[in-house]
């Protein structure tokens, strides 16, 4: 809840200003009716957020006017989401209703504010964020600007997170990487997209945030001056033609400059294509594709062209409406420059994504790709009774793929997948019916299997049973959202069937000893043996993995209630109050501090999926049933864990200490001289006094990989050892990998 402290005269005149400037901003044209209406929502937010302080200290109302200017000055909405955009806290933080928003603004209004106000908070769902996320996306189909708004006011709060404490910092970090990141990305937001993982890798990765920004910084003045003369003879060749064109020259994110260091394993020097120079033309619509067509052949003329790098999302756009010819060439440094063209037209979709095709109805792609999205979001939010946490995997999965595959039905329509989807997606993309019946697919006339994955140009047939059946193994062999949430639908319903004779035996036995509230009774035991789910109980009893008696025995009945015996009757602490076993597998004299409390006196251990060191930044997550579990914040999960299950993130740092070694994974490659590549990696670390856990060598071609696993008290130690590893002279790149299986 906002801080409560009264506005001077002063910051009475910045509200103003914001407000005025964000009205200054709006890109589309707009009446005087619309005026007033925009001056009464704010008003009102004003006044309701009057006495209400951000933990920056700065009046709460500065944040929604910030919110309606990134509306309207990035995405480009109009007064209607402006209304919206000032009024979307009133309703969660204040003592407005929706009711008083519709009477005062209308319908259309107050059913964006709704779409944008958090859920209350609900003991029933296992993770409130991703409810309250499914929540927004259950009104993508009504309003899209809904979800509009929402990318806006996270982008605020990303931009101005600074103030918020460190725990909170990493969770909304990680919620907007998990989550808010894709969805951008799939509505063609592309800047926003930017920013956002940029701002995330800021608060989650800083010392290699800092590390790449430092880097162009130092490099900006020379990178600016090779930009002015790559550009000079193309421009020349340009203005002789008279083509219409403005050029811009900028770096790539430093989110995807360091995913580009991290995956090719060479310093930043070697990066060659870090910018991209971008040729904007003002074209009629009907003479684009020509156009473009035509620069990129001024283009090649002028450079080198690498073929295979030639991108034409101007023929066919990207999933997501993306327009535009990717070429990269060679400049005479020998520098790779990537070179991307497009209109005016197209640059305003590739910025603003969905927001743009409002004012490009009918033009070429228009806002048909985007249906095609929101009808498979549609199929996943068909099924009220589905997990939240699960749908947001689902919807994940539909919103990050980059192209689509075209696949036709044996009477030739066209049906258009993900890449990477297979003939069982297919199935489920006919019809639920055909995907539940499915019992096997011909792919140009020869049976191929369901995790077979389809190709631009098959032809598809799916054959039906009506006595087939999803089972869980499905959910291996389908990528898109839309089958993975049918095949769940499906089971949960086949399990609901018979877990209604489990259900009916319960019931019988609770009647028989005179219970007759029988939900709460359900409930107590549903919370005990199955985590919350009365599904789970009844499936339970009706697979006979435990019988009606031995659910009761640790209860007894008064008063016509199930009561927990004695002995029972205080719940055993959850995990993250334990004292820890001795016996337990933890981190042994490592010294570490949870929640600011010792963390010898909690149940611990390390998690496996990160392998964290003494001295990476860490974060402790209570299991429901292995105690807690430490996390490198950086782990490959810690996305998921943060943006899901918040709640059960604590804050966790080490103590300084020598006592305890840990073990971190590293993969080596290199050029294989044929003989002692395993005595040169062993001298070096046996000179830096650590020992080796196991080291194990391949080498194919000339080249080896080595994966080795070390001891080492900390990681300024482990920085040590790669620093060392990448200086010998046979040696191409030193990894710490993540994961215990990559071993």
């Amino acid at each position: 809840m906002p801080e409560v402290i009264d506005i001077t005269a002063e910051e009475v005149r910045q509200i103003d200003s914001a407000y005025a400037d964000m009205i200054g901003s709006l890109r589309v044209k707009y009446s005087e009716e619309d005026d007033v209406q925009m001056r009464a929502a704010f008003e009102l937010a004003k006044k309701s957020h009057w006495h209400q302080r951000r933990k920056s200290g700065e009046p709460y109302i500065l944040h929604p006017i910030a919110v309606a200017r990134i509306c309207a000055e990035e995405i480009g909405l109009g007064p209607t989401a402006i209304c919206s955009a000032l009024l979307h806290d009133v309703v969660e933080d204040t003592p407005i209703t929706l009711e008083d928003i519709e009477t005062q603004f209308g319908e259309r209004i107050a059913t964006m504010v709704n779409g944008l106000t958090k859920l209350e908070k609900s003991t029933q769902e296992e993770s409130q964020q991703a409810a309250n996320f499914k929540k927004v996306l259950f009104t993508l189909t009504v309003d899209v600007r809904i979800v509009l708004i929402k990318m806006a006011d996270r982008l605020h709060n990303m931009r101005t997170l600074g103030s918020m404490p460190v725990k909170k910092q990493f969770k909304i970090a990680a919620e907007t990487t998990y989550v808010y990141a894709p969805l951008a990305h799939r509505l063609g937001l592309y800047a926003i997209r930017s920013e956002f993982l940029d701002l995330c890798m800021k608060i989650l990765d800083r010392e290699e945030y800092d590390a790449v920004a430092r880097k162009l910084q130092e490099t900006k003045k020379s990178r600016e001056a090779f930009i002015e003369e790559f550009t000079k003879p193309i421009i020349e060749k340009l203005d002789a033609e008279g083509v219409k064109y403005r050029a811009t020259g900028r770096p790539k994110s430093i989110y995807s400059i360091y995913n580009k260091l991290k995956k090719k394993q060479v310093p930043f020097e070697e990066i060659y294509d870090l910018f991209a120079v971008r040729f904007i033309l003002d074209v009629p619509a009907e003479r684009e594709k020509s156009a473009c067509w035509n620069v990129y052949s001024i283009v090649t003329d002028t450079y080198q062209p690498v073929t295979e790098r030639l991108k034409d999302w101007v023929s066919v756009p990207k999933a997501n409406g993306y327009e535009s010819l990717h070429t990269t060439v060679i400049a005479e440094d020998g520098r790779f420059v990537e070179v991307q063209i497009r209109t005016e037209r197209m640059d305003e979709i590739a910025e603003r994504g969905f927001a743009a095709h409002w004012k490009y109805k009918g033009v070429k792609s228009g806002p048909d790709v985007y249906e095609r999205w929101f009808s498979s979001v549609r199929d996943i939010l068909d099924d009220p009774n589905g997990d939240t946490v699960e749908f947001l995997g689902d919807f994940r999965a539909n919103s990050f793929f980059n192209e689509e595959v075209i696949v036709y039905t044996p009477d030739g329509d066209v049906k258009m997948l993900p890449k990477g989807s297979t003939a069982l997606d297919f199935a489920f993309s006919v019809h639920s019916m055909v995907g539940y019946s499915c019992q096997s697919v011909l792919v140009n006339g020869r049976i191929v299997p369901l995790n077979y994955e389809l190709k631009s140009g098959d032809q598809v047939k799916v054959n039906t049973n009506k006595n087939q059946k999803p089972n869980q193994d499905w959910l291996k062999l389908v990528k898109t959202g839309k089958a993975k949430s049918k095949i769940r639908q499906a089971m949960r319903e086949e399990r609901r069937a018979k877990g209604e004779f489990g259900r009916e035996s319960l019931q019988r036995k609770l009647e028989k000893l005179g219970i007759r509230d029988l939900e709460p009774a359900y409930d107590k035991l549903a919370k005990r043996y199955t985590n919350n789910s009365t599904l789970d109980l009844f499936y339970g009893l009706a697979t006979e993995k435990y019988s009606v008696a031995q659910l009761l025995k640790p209860y007894e009945i008064k008063e016509g209630k199930l009561e927990a015996l004695p002995e029972e009757a205080v719940e055993a602490p959850p995990p993250a109050a334990r004292k820890r076993n001795p016996a337990n597998r933890i981190i042994g004299k490592a010294k570490l501090l949870i929640n600011g409390e010792p963390g010898d006196q909690f149940d611990h251990s390390l998690a496996n999926c990160c392998n964290p060191v003494q001295g990476d930044n860490v974060f402790a997550y209570v299991t429901t049933n292995a105690g807690m579990k430490i996390h490198r914040i950086n782990c490959p999960n810690a996305e998921n864990l943060m943006a899901n299950y918040g709640y059960r993130i604590l804050r966790a740092e080490w103590i300084s200490t020598t006592e305890h070694r840990f073990v971190v994974d590293l993969r080596i490659t290199g050029l294989d001289r044929g003989k002692g590549v395993i005595e040169e990696l062993s001298h070096e670390i046996g000179e830096l006094g650590l020992n080796i856990r196991s080291l194990n060598i391949s080498g194919e071609d000339g080249f080896f990989e080595a994966k080795l696993s070390l001891f080492v008290y900390n990681t300024d130690q482990l920085n040590l050892a790669m620093m060392r590893l990448k200086s010998l002279a046979n040696v191409a790149t030193v990894e710490r990998l993540d994961r215990n299986e990559e071993r």
